[in-house]
Protein backbone atom coordinates (compact mmCIF):
# COMPACT_ATOMS: atom_id res chain seq x y z
CA UNK A 1 0.00 0.00 0.00
CA UNK A 2 1.26 3.49 -1.29
CA UNK A 3 0.59 6.15 1.55
CA UNK A 4 0.92 9.98 1.67
CA UNK A 5 1.49 11.30 5.00
CA UNK A 6 0.84 14.95 5.02
CA UNK A 7 2.14 16.42 7.98
CA UNK A 8 4.01 13.54 9.05
CA UNK A 9 7.01 15.66 11.05
CA UNK A 10 4.33 16.71 13.12
CA UNK A 11 3.19 15.13 16.75
CA UNK A 12 0.27 12.67 15.29
CA UNK A 13 1.59 12.29 11.84
CA UNK A 14 4.64 11.26 13.04
CA UNK A 15 3.36 8.78 15.24
CA UNK A 16 0.95 7.41 12.52
CA UNK A 17 4.23 7.00 10.33
CA UNK A 18 6.04 5.18 13.40
CA UNK A 19 2.62 2.41 13.27
CA UNK A 20 2.55 2.06 9.95
CA UNK A 21 5.86 1.52 8.42
CA UNK A 22 6.14 -2.07 9.86
CA UNK A 23 3.02 -2.73 8.29
CA UNK A 24 3.35 -5.43 5.80
CA UNK A 25 3.66 -3.49 1.98
CA UNK A 26 3.43 -0.19 2.71
CA UNK A 27 5.13 2.51 2.10
CA UNK A 28 5.27 5.89 3.03
CA UNK A 29 5.91 9.69 1.30
CA UNK A 30 6.04 11.99 4.03
CA UNK A 31 5.15 15.52 3.37
CA UNK A 32 6.01 18.32 5.55
CA UNK A 33 6.32 21.90 5.28
CA UNK A 34 9.06 21.96 8.66
CA UNK A 35 7.51 24.62 10.53
CA UNK A 36 7.57 25.69 14.06
CA UNK A 37 6.23 22.23 15.31
CA UNK A 38 8.15 19.73 12.35
CA UNK A 39 10.80 17.86 14.02
CA UNK A 40 12.78 15.52 11.38
CA UNK A 41 13.92 13.51 14.68
CA UNK A 42 10.90 12.21 15.05
CA UNK A 43 11.91 9.87 12.17
CA UNK A 44 15.28 9.94 12.31
CA UNK A 45 15.25 6.19 12.64
CA UNK A 46 13.70 5.64 9.07
CA UNK A 47 16.43 7.54 7.20
CA UNK A 48 17.91 4.13 5.51
CA UNK A 49 14.55 2.43 5.25
CA UNK A 50 13.53 2.05 1.13
CA UNK A 51 9.60 2.18 2.57
CA UNK A 52 10.13 5.66 3.26
CA UNK A 53 10.28 9.02 1.47
CA UNK A 54 10.36 12.58 2.89
CA UNK A 55 9.40 15.06 0.89
CA UNK A 56 9.08 19.19 2.14
CA UNK A 57 6.32 21.28 0.60
CA UNK A 58 3.47 22.73 1.78
CA UNK A 59 0.04 21.24 0.86
CA UNK A 60 -1.14 24.58 -0.82
CA UNK A 61 1.45 24.09 -3.46
CA UNK A 62 -0.35 22.96 -6.45
CA UNK A 63 2.29 21.65 -8.73
CA UNK A 64 4.12 19.95 -6.13
CA UNK A 65 1.11 17.59 -5.25
CA UNK A 66 0.27 17.01 -8.71
CA UNK A 67 3.72 15.96 -9.16
CA UNK A 68 3.86 13.88 -6.21
CA UNK A 69 0.77 11.91 -7.32
CA UNK A 70 2.35 11.48 -10.43
CA UNK A 71 5.14 10.30 -9.75
CA UNK A 72 4.58 8.45 -6.77
CA UNK A 73 1.11 6.89 -7.24
CA UNK A 74 -0.81 6.65 -3.84
CA UNK A 75 -3.59 4.64 -3.22
CA UNK A 76 -3.86 6.47 0.10
CA UNK A 77 -3.63 10.30 1.20
CA UNK A 78 -4.00 10.50 4.96
CA UNK A 79 -4.34 14.42 5.24
CA UNK A 80 -2.72 15.27 8.91
CA UNK A 81 -0.96 18.79 7.40
CA UNK A 82 -2.72 21.49 9.90
CA UNK A 83 -1.49 24.27 12.15
CA UNK A 84 -3.46 23.86 15.62
CA UNK A 85 -2.67 25.42 18.33
CA UNK A 86 -5.70 27.41 19.61
CA UNK A 87 -3.75 30.33 21.19
CA UNK A 88 -1.81 31.06 17.62
CA UNK A 89 -5.15 31.04 15.69
CA UNK A 90 -6.25 33.67 17.78
CA UNK A 91 -2.82 35.81 17.51
CA UNK A 92 -2.35 35.32 13.56
CA UNK A 93 -5.47 33.23 11.84
CA UNK A 94 -3.78 33.76 8.29
CA UNK A 95 -1.44 30.81 8.50
CA UNK A 96 -4.74 28.64 9.84
CA UNK A 97 -6.70 29.30 6.62
CA UNK A 98 -3.85 29.04 4.46
CA UNK A 99 -3.09 25.27 5.53
CA UNK A 100 -5.95 24.13 6.95
CA UNK A 101 -8.58 25.73 4.28
CA UNK A 102 -6.60 26.64 1.25
CA UNK A 103 -4.33 23.66 1.78
CA UNK A 104 -7.41 20.93 2.17
CA UNK A 105 -8.73 22.58 -0.74
CA UNK A 106 -5.83 22.19 -2.87
CA UNK A 107 -4.96 18.56 -1.87
CA UNK A 108 -9.15 17.82 -2.60
CA UNK A 109 -8.67 19.43 -6.26
CA UNK A 110 -5.47 17.49 -7.03
CA UNK A 111 -6.76 14.41 -6.13
CA UNK A 112 -9.63 15.02 -8.60
CA UNK A 113 -7.20 15.51 -11.15
CA UNK A 114 -5.41 12.59 -10.76
CA UNK A 115 -8.36 10.33 -10.13
CA UNK A 116 -9.53 11.59 -13.33
CA UNK A 117 -6.17 11.31 -15.50
CA UNK A 118 -6.25 9.39 -18.25
CA UNK A 119 -2.05 8.88 -17.93
CA UNK A 120 -2.03 7.36 -14.41
CA UNK A 121 -3.02 4.18 -13.83
CA UNK A 122 -5.21 5.16 -10.56
CA UNK A 123 -5.61 2.65 -7.48
CA UNK A 124 -8.92 1.09 -7.56
CA UNK A 125 -9.06 1.38 -3.91
CA UNK A 126 -7.58 4.64 -3.57
CA UNK A 127 -9.48 6.75 -0.75
CA UNK A 128 -8.62 10.32 1.16
CA UNK A 129 -8.15 10.24 4.93
CA UNK A 130 -8.57 13.44 6.04
CA UNK A 131 -7.72 13.74 10.30
CA UNK A 132 -9.59 16.61 11.94
CA UNK A 133 -10.95 17.40 15.74
CA UNK A 134 -13.65 17.40 18.00
CA UNK A 135 -13.27 21.07 18.52
CA UNK A 136 -15.26 21.88 15.33
CA UNK A 137 -18.45 20.71 16.84
CA UNK A 138 -17.93 23.77 19.44
CA UNK A 139 -18.47 23.55 23.59
CA UNK A 140 -20.36 21.08 25.39
CA UNK A 141 -21.97 21.37 28.77
CA UNK A 142 -22.18 19.42 31.97
CA UNK A 143 -23.81 16.93 29.93
CA UNK A 144 -23.77 15.12 26.40
CA UNK A 145 -20.99 13.51 23.97
CA UNK A 146 -20.02 14.62 20.19
CA UNK A 147 -21.15 12.14 18.00
CA UNK A 148 -21.05 11.57 14.10
CA UNK A 149 -24.25 13.56 13.85
CA UNK A 150 -23.42 16.64 15.93
CA UNK A 151 -23.82 20.16 14.21
CA UNK A 152 -20.97 22.00 13.35
CA UNK A 153 -20.15 25.07 15.87
CA UNK A 154 -16.75 26.02 15.53
CA UNK A 155 -15.72 28.70 18.20
CA UNK A 156 -12.32 29.79 17.33
CA UNK A 157 -10.33 30.26 14.20
CA UNK A 158 -8.46 26.94 14.84
CA UNK A 159 -11.69 24.88 14.67
CA UNK A 160 -13.36 27.19 12.42
CA UNK A 161 -10.55 26.35 9.47
CA UNK A 162 -10.67 22.69 10.30
CA UNK A 163 -14.85 22.86 10.22
CA UNK A 164 -14.36 24.12 6.95
CA UNK A 165 -12.19 21.58 5.62
CA UNK A 166 -14.29 18.59 7.02
CA UNK A 167 -16.84 20.94 4.39
CA UNK A 168 -14.51 20.57 1.50
CA UNK A 169 -14.00 16.97 2.25
CA UNK A 170 -17.70 16.18 2.36
CA UNK A 171 -18.78 18.13 -0.56
CA UNK A 172 -16.07 16.69 -2.80
CA UNK A 173 -16.73 13.44 -1.60
CA UNK A 174 -21.05 13.92 -2.30
CA UNK A 175 -20.14 16.37 -5.71
CA UNK A 176 -17.37 14.60 -7.34
CA UNK A 177 -17.65 11.00 -5.89
CA UNK A 178 -13.73 11.85 -3.95
CA UNK A 179 -13.49 8.07 -1.84
CA UNK A 180 -13.11 10.18 1.29
CA UNK A 181 -13.59 9.65 5.10
CA UNK A 182 -13.04 11.96 7.50
CA UNK A 183 -11.44 10.91 10.93
CA UNK A 184 -12.63 13.79 14.42
CA UNK A 185 -10.25 13.06 17.78
CA UNK A 186 -10.34 14.40 21.03
CA UNK A 187 -7.08 16.06 22.66
CA UNK A 188 -3.90 13.99 21.43
CA UNK A 189 -0.90 13.77 24.38
CA UNK A 190 2.14 11.74 24.56
CA UNK A 191 6.21 11.61 23.53
CA UNK A 192 7.21 13.98 21.20
CA UNK A 193 4.56 16.76 21.55
CA UNK A 194 5.74 20.15 20.99
CA UNK A 195 5.33 22.01 24.27
CA UNK A 196 3.04 25.03 23.72
CA UNK A 197 0.31 22.24 24.29
CA UNK A 198 -1.19 21.49 28.11
CA UNK A 199 0.87 18.28 28.79
CA UNK A 200 4.68 18.97 27.79
CA UNK A 201 4.22 22.55 28.92
CA UNK A 202 3.17 21.39 32.33
CA UNK A 203 6.46 18.65 32.48
CA UNK A 204 9.32 20.71 30.98
CA UNK A 205 8.03 24.15 32.95
CA UNK A 206 7.79 22.16 36.26
CA UNK A 207 11.54 20.57 35.74
CA UNK A 208 12.70 23.74 34.89
CA UNK A 209 11.23 25.41 38.30
CA UNK A 210 8.95 27.74 36.20
CA UNK A 211 5.57 28.69 36.98
CA UNK A 212 2.62 25.92 35.11
CA UNK A 213 0.21 28.30 33.69
CA UNK A 214 -3.51 27.32 33.86
CA UNK A 215 -6.61 29.61 31.75
CA UNK A 216 -9.16 30.88 33.97
CA UNK A 217 -10.43 28.88 37.19
CA UNK A 218 -9.04 25.39 35.28
CA UNK A 219 -12.34 23.59 34.83
CA UNK A 220 -12.73 23.07 31.52
CA UNK A 221 -13.01 19.62 30.44
CA UNK A 222 -11.44 17.44 28.01
CA UNK A 223 -10.80 13.77 26.51
CA UNK A 224 -7.39 12.83 26.51
CA UNK A 225 -6.31 10.37 23.50
CA UNK A 226 -2.96 8.82 23.92
CA UNK A 227 -1.28 9.69 20.32
CA UNK A 228 -0.13 6.12 19.46
CA UNK A 229 -4.14 4.85 20.47
CA UNK A 230 -5.00 7.22 17.51
CA UNK A 231 -2.83 6.14 15.14
CA UNK A 232 -3.98 2.62 15.82
CA UNK A 233 -7.45 3.46 15.30
CA UNK A 234 -6.57 5.58 11.87
CA UNK A 235 -5.01 2.25 10.63
CA UNK A 236 -8.10 0.67 11.60
CA UNK A 237 -10.24 2.75 9.68
CA UNK A 238 -7.99 2.93 6.97
CA UNK A 239 -8.11 -0.93 6.75
CA UNK A 240 -11.91 -1.03 7.26
CA UNK A 241 -13.64 2.34 7.54
CA UNK A 242 -16.40 3.02 4.95
CA UNK A 243 -15.93 5.57 2.22
CA UNK A 244 -17.99 8.38 2.87
CA UNK A 245 -18.11 8.19 6.84
CA UNK A 246 -16.84 9.76 9.83
CA UNK A 247 -15.65 8.37 12.77
CA UNK A 248 -14.97 9.80 15.95
CA UNK A 249 -11.56 9.31 18.08
CA UNK A 250 -12.26 9.71 21.53
CA UNK A 251 -9.55 8.60 24.77
CA UNK A 252 -12.41 8.09 27.13
CA UNK A 253 -10.47 9.71 29.40
CA UNK A 254 -12.85 13.00 30.33
CA UNK A 255 -10.93 15.28 33.17
CA UNK A 256 -10.72 18.72 33.87
CA UNK A 257 -7.34 20.74 32.85
CA UNK A 258 -6.50 21.36 36.40
CA UNK A 259 -7.16 18.29 37.84
CA UNK A 260 -4.72 17.03 34.65
CA UNK A 261 -2.34 19.54 35.43
CA UNK A 262 -2.33 18.13 39.38
CA UNK A 263 -1.83 14.50 38.73
CA UNK A 264 0.84 15.32 36.73
CA UNK A 265 2.63 17.36 39.48
CA UNK A 266 1.89 14.33 41.75
CA UNK A 267 3.70 11.50 39.40
CA UNK A 268 6.78 14.18 39.09
CA UNK A 269 6.95 14.28 42.75
CA UNK A 270 7.25 10.32 42.95
CA UNK A 271 9.65 10.76 40.34
CA UNK A 272 12.08 13.60 41.07
CA UNK A 273 12.85 14.15 44.34
CA UNK A 274 15.47 16.82 44.48
CA UNK A 275 12.99 19.88 43.24
CA UNK A 276 13.76 22.87 41.54
CA UNK A 277 13.14 26.37 43.63
CA UNK A 278 13.35 24.99 47.10
CA UNK A 279 9.37 23.47 46.51
CA UNK A 280 8.07 20.34 48.52
CA UNK A 281 5.38 19.19 45.42
CA UNK A 282 5.52 20.78 41.83
CA UNK A 283 1.91 21.34 42.57
CA UNK A 284 3.22 24.80 44.01
CA UNK A 285 4.31 25.96 40.88
CA UNK A 286 0.68 26.10 39.27
CA UNK A 287 -0.27 29.55 38.68
CA UNK A 288 -3.76 30.65 37.17
CA UNK A 289 -3.71 33.21 34.44
CA UNK A 290 -6.55 35.05 32.24
CA UNK A 291 -8.60 32.88 30.06
CA UNK A 292 -8.21 32.98 26.54
CA UNK A 293 -10.88 34.54 24.28
CA UNK A 294 -13.92 31.94 23.72
CA UNK A 295 -12.26 28.95 25.40
CA UNK A 296 -14.39 26.08 25.33
CA UNK A 297 -15.64 24.76 28.60
CA UNK A 298 -15.95 20.81 27.69
CA UNK A 299 -15.17 18.37 24.77
CA UNK A 300 -16.51 14.81 24.95
CA UNK A 301 -16.35 12.35 22.65
CA UNK A 302 -18.88 9.61 21.70
CA UNK A 303 -17.01 6.56 19.72
CA UNK A 304 -19.33 3.78 20.09
CA UNK A 305 -19.51 3.94 16.06
CA UNK A 306 -15.90 3.07 15.99
CA UNK A 307 -16.19 0.28 18.65
CA UNK A 308 -19.39 -1.11 17.56
CA UNK A 309 -18.38 -1.31 13.53
CA UNK A 310 -14.33 -1.52 13.76
CA UNK A 311 -13.76 -3.35 16.50
CA UNK A 312 -11.57 -0.20 17.73
CA UNK A 313 -11.39 0.92 21.67
CA UNK A 314 -8.49 2.95 23.12
CA UNK A 315 -5.95 0.56 24.90
CA UNK A 316 -4.09 2.95 27.15
CA UNK A 317 -5.11 4.68 30.33
CA UNK A 318 -4.48 8.37 31.31
CA UNK A 319 -2.55 6.99 34.32
CA UNK A 320 -0.49 4.57 31.93
CA UNK A 321 -0.44 7.10 29.54
CA UNK A 322 0.68 9.99 31.54
CA UNK A 323 3.34 7.94 33.53
CA UNK A 324 4.75 7.31 29.89
CA UNK A 325 4.86 10.36 28.81
CA UNK A 326 6.34 11.99 31.94
CA UNK A 327 9.30 9.81 31.80
CA UNK A 328 10.29 10.37 28.22
CA UNK A 329 10.45 14.29 29.09
CA UNK A 330 12.40 13.58 32.04
CA UNK A 331 14.94 11.28 29.74
CA UNK A 332 14.51 14.47 27.16
CA UNK A 333 14.20 17.60 29.05
CA UNK A 334 16.18 19.70 25.96
CA UNK A 335 13.39 18.66 23.52
CA UNK A 336 12.07 22.10 21.83
CA UNK A 337 12.22 23.63 25.03
CA UNK A 338 12.21 27.04 23.79
CA UNK A 339 9.68 27.88 21.84
CA UNK A 340 9.67 29.59 18.70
Amino acid sequence: MKIIVTGGLGFIGSSVIRNLIYKNDVQILNLDKSTYAANPEYLDFLHNNDKYKFQQGDIADKELIETLLRDFKPEVIMNLAAETHVDRSINDPDKFIHTNIIGTFNLLECTRNYLNSDSINVPQNFRFHHISTDEVFGSLGKTGLFNEFSQYKPNSPYSASKASSDHLVRAWNHTFKIPTIITNCSNNYGPNQYPEKLIPLTILNALQGKDIPIYGNGEQIRDWLYVDDHAEALYQILQKGKIGETYNIGGNNEITNIELVKKICLILDEKIKVKPSKIKSFVELISFVQDRPGHDYRYGIDASKLKNELYWEPSTSLDLGLLKTVDWYISNQTFKSTLK
